[in-house]
């Protein structure tokens, strides 16, 4: 999973920001890019699983970042896919996967991406997904 924000301000409360390449990190936001970062102390396992990390992006998507802004704080966002499965690519699509799983499917625009975001490691700069 993954929290997506409006600002780097929402994640600070998820992240060990002294374990980070700042830098790097902040210069690709907002924008399509996720970064796994050391999670701060007491991150729920349900948000990073057994991981020592946290998945995190600020978005720049209006419509994500409206929800983040309204929120007044992350939401986690996933590829929205049944594992193996190609993401759905709208809002039907969503419904053909999960049918009633699924409270709500807000309609608009999909980001700039024709697939998931690159993922990299905040610490090593390394990609872990392409």
């Amino acid at each position: 999973m993954i929290l997506i924000a409006a600002s780097a301000d929402q994640l600070y409360p998820y992240i060990d920001k002294d374990q980070l390449n700042k830098e790097k990190v902040l210069q690709s936001w907002p924008g399509p890019t996720t970064w796994v970062l050391p999670a701060a102390e007491g991150v729920s396992h349900y948000l990073k699983g057994v991981h020592a990390g946290i998945a995190v992006r600020v978005t720049k998507h209006p419509l994500a970042s409206l929800l983040c802004r309204s929120f007044h704080g992350p939401i986690v966002s996933t590829s929205a896919n049944p594992e193996g499965k190609a993401p759905a690519l709208s809002g039907s699509g969503v419904r053909r996967y999960f049918g009633d799983k699924v409270d709500l499917v807000i309609e608009g625009q999909l980001g700039e991406l024709d697939r998931p975001t690159p993922i990299y490691d905040g610490v090593s700069g390394k990609r872990l997904r392409a």
